[in-house]
This record gives structure tokens, sequence and C-alpha cells, in this order.
């Protein structure tokens, strides 16, 4: 058997088996590193990012200011907190407090509800100018509607004698959102509303409370709007 004697035919194979080993080493290096570039993600920067609206899925472990009593007793998780203050996780409110942390405090423990307006001590809004001179206006049918009512301060103040529910509630709370405990109080026909985080609530009896509508992250009522 006789061996090829041409020098070009000899440096064609060995770079053809050079070329090869290249491709080779190129497919096991590559995809030994592809793995490693695709984790990279998962190791960014570290912390929990809060978000309010997602605030009642928090990990049960996070630990958060509780109040009880409209007093801070400490830091304690969602359960702990709310078995310290003897009510059911779902009847604490979550959100950040007078300090920018994330806090939870039975719903309107720093506000509870305001005794029921009497007739005669509503005071009315102040009057428009423009209202003063009367105009001929057409005779049209109007929806039904309640008295809407504001509670301020020590008074409650009518700011409307003729409302839908859902007008009384935009009325009232449009915009507003309050922190943990606090809340705040209207009236309409003879329902007494009270705003909390995220919701604005209703009762019959000024004192057992269902929720109306759910506030958005803008302290609007999407449901209301129509």
């Amino acid at each position: 058997m006789q061996f090829p004697n041409d020098n070009r035919v000899i440096l064609a194979i060995g770079a053809g088996l050079a070329i090869l080993a290249a491709i080779v080493l190129a497919l096991v290096f590559g995809g030994d590193r592809e793995p490693r570039t695709k984790a990279e993600p998962a190791e960014g920067p570290g912390g929990l990012q809060v978000d309010l609206a997602d605030a009642p899925s928090l990990e049960p472990t996070r630990q958060l200011r509780c109040f009880v009593n409209g007093q801070f007793i400490g830091m304690a998780t969602l359960s702990d907190c709310a078995q310290r203050n003897g009510l059911a996780t779902d009847a604490l409110d979550v959100g950040l407090d007078a300090t920018g942390n994330l806090a939870a405090a039975p719903t309107a423990a720093f506000a509870p509800p305001p005794e029921l307006p009497d007739t005669m001590d509503v005071l009315p809004t102040a009057p428009d100018p423009a209202a003063q001179q009367p105009q001929p206006q057409p005779r049209v049918e109007r929806a039904s509607g309640a008295p809407c009512l504001r509670f301020s301060g020590s008074e409650w103040r009518q700011i409307s004698g003729d409302m839908s529910l859902n007008q009384c509630v935009q009325a009232l709370y449009a915009g507003t959102c309050v922190r943990p405990g606090d809340a705040q109080y209207g009236r309409h026909g003879g329902l007494t509303l009270r705003l909390v985080p995220r919701r604005v609530e209703q009762s019959t009896d000024n004192t057992r409370f269902r929720i109306l509508a759910d506030q958005d992250r803008s302290c609007q009522f999407p449901s209301l709007n129509g």
C-alpha cells in the first residue's frame, strides 16, 4: 500500500481535521456557557418590592407595623397582628402608615362611626353665588335619589339634596385614599358610607359594614362609573 506523496493532499486532510475539532469544541463549551447566561437575571437586585394592591397576598412571614386600639405595638406578621387584635386576618387593613412603612391595623380602628345625623343638625354646603339669581328651568324627570352628606370634623354637612348612591360615593371619595386604620364617613339616605383602604363600605345600622365598591390604585371607583 502506497501513501500519497503530494504534500498538498496531506495538508488538506490535516486542515479538515483541525476545523472539525474546532467545531466540536465550540459546541461543547458553548453549550456549557448558555445556562449560566440565562441564569444571570435571577441574580438581580434583591429586596421585596411591595405593591399595596397586592398587600393581602404578602408572604406569611413578612413583618409589618402592627396597631392595636390605635397604638403601635411593634412588628408582627399579618396573622399575629390579627390575633393580637382578636380579629380574622382579612379584617385588617394593610398599607402605608404615617411613617411611610407597611402597616396593619383593624378596619377604621382610628375612626369609629360617628353618631347618626339629626336632620336639624345637618349643615348645608356653602351657597354658590351663581345660583343666587333664580333662572327659569325646563321641567324634566329626575332620577330617584337621596340626600348625600359628608362627616367632617365633628359635624355633618349636606353636599346634595338629591343624588344617586353611585353619585354620592363619587362626590365624597373619588380621588381620596386613607391610611390603614383610618376612615372617612358619609351618608346617603338611610345608609352610612365608610371609606377605608382599598374600598368603600355601606351599613344600614351604622355598625355592621359590607363592601359597596373596590378602590383602585388611583383612588377611583371604576365599578361605579356606569
